[in-house]
């Protein structure tokens, strides 16, 4: 089925398969750690041994998701997207500071690079930390001690970012339909993203071929 005219496509399906995977993966683990560690939870749920398995494996299964998807060239181009900071992310921040609507933005704004750096880089710091609580025989009791302190303190901090980052996809529903089939309105991404290329395109470059073409 062609796609519509009026909209463009914005993430490939292995990008998607690997957003939903790495989603499901990380609310598992909140999840889990919740119930771990609030007494209340613990004693509601109970079956502390089986929570603890589901709670370790699906943090090793964590980075997965995301290592799998980057054997597609898309992936790896929006990875060096999120990757790197330019002048209009700069700008984009000072106008978020004065709630200007005008922030230049391409593909992908600087709180969504923000985001996504803060994600890899928390996903490798729990992995870390959850290894050394898992495996006692790798490291000295003062690292596993010094390991359970950074565990903890950084899932309270994800859990948070998460909420943040739910309640921004709430507030966005055409971003959210983008991530779930694929493509987002045309006018969206140019008012959102204005500065987002696509094979070297501008947004809206492809339109304006369009017509000339008719013409």
């Amino acid at each position: 089925m062609p796609r519509p005219p009026d909209r463009r496509p914005r993430f490939t399906p292995a990008q998607r398969r690997a957003h939903r995977a790495t989603a499901a993966l990380m609310l598992v683990c909140l999840a889990t750690a919740a119930c771990l560690y609030l007494p209340p939870l613990s004693q509601l749920v109970g079956r502390r041994r089986l929570l603890a398995t589901v709670h370790e494996w699906s943090g090793l299964l964590l980075p997965v998701p995301l290592l799998l998807a980057l054997a597609t060239r898309a992936m790896r181009r929006d990875a060096t997207r999120l990757g790197r900071f330019t002048a209009a992310d700069r700008d984009w921040l000072r106008a978020l500071r004065r709630r200007s609507p005008h922030r230049p933005a391409g593909k992908f704004n600087a709180g969504q690079k923000l985001y996504a750096q803060w994600t890899l880089g928390t996903i490798l710091v729990m992995l870390g930390t959850g290894l050394l609580m898992w495996f006692t025989h790798l490291a000295p009791a003062v690292w596993r001690t010094g390991a359970t302190f950074v565990h903890d303190w950084f899932a309270l901090a994800v859990a948070v970012v998460v909420a943040g980052h739910l309640r921004m996809a709430a507030r966005d529903p055409e971003a959210r339909r983008g991530m779930r089939t694929g493509s987002v309105e045309r006018d969206w991404a140019a008012r959102e993203h204005p500065q987002w290329t696509e094979e070297g395109q501008p947004a809206g470059a492809e339109r304006r071929t369009e017509t000339a073409g008719r013409g």
